[in-house]
């Protein structure tokens, strides 16, 4: 990112940290602390990797029937695939909007907890108050860790299929059906593996969630 880049990005951050910070003082002021929004972000966020699985699942059955084409309506097969690849990008999208609402409320609830702690006069409470910081913040970034992982493994294979619906659109005919058998072996791989890491950072979700009700 060059010079200028930077200096027109930072009012943007700036203002949309400001709106974070606003709208999570505007939930305190209703009785709803950032504690709580950060359930609900965990919450939404593997709700969407549950649906991002099934998604990806349902792109792959449509392109293993595209390679079994055997005669008919080639453009319908390329519809097909073409809407398995569109939904397939709108849960990508959603996964990283999701992990950003959770990064963006979990830095002003750390914030707070920390600053909090610095105003005890009880030793022995300020103890068991850093205590559980630390262990929530420990169990945060795996979290974290975990659904960027699994995000990571989103994009090669949106790459494909983009590169093999738009070669069928191209073509519609055998060349392109043959190129897609070419790289179904790689996909079901690829969307195996996908589905693995979404499934452990969908149990890491319910872990964390589970800690900050306690």
């Amino acid at each position: 990112m060059n010079h200028l880049n930077r200096l027109f990005l930072l009012p943007v951050l700036l203002l949309l940290t400001a709106c974070t910070t606003m709208y999570l003082e505007g939930l305190e002021k209703v009785g709803i602390p950032k504690r709580d929004v950060m359930v609900y972000r965990v919450e939404k966020a593997r709700d969407t990797q549950e649906e991002t699985k099934e998604q990806f699942k349902s792109a792959l059955e449509q392109f293993t029937a595209a390679t079994n084409f055997q005669g008919g309506d080639l453009e319908a097969t390329y519809n097909k695939l073409n809407d398995a690849y569109e939904d397939s990008v709108s849960k990508a999208e959603e996964v990283n909007s999701r992990i950003a609402d959770i990064e963006s409320v979990s830095e002003a609830l750390f914030t707070e907890w920390k600053q909090e702690i610095m105003q005890y006069s009880n030793a022995s409470m300020k103890q068991s108050s850093q205590k559980k910081l630390d262990t929530t913040q420990a169990h945060y970034h795996q979290l974290i860790a975990s659904m960027k992982q699994a995000e990571a493994k989103i994009e090669p294979i949106l790459r494909v299929f983009q590169d093999q619906v738009m070669f069928l659109k191209h073509n519609l005919n055998a060349r392109a059906i043959a190129s897609l058998k070419n790289e179904l072996g790689t996909i079901k791989s690829d969307v195996s593996a996908l589905i693995a890491s979404m499934e452990q950072s969908i149990n890491e979700a319910n872990a964390f969630i589970s800690t900050m009700e306690k």
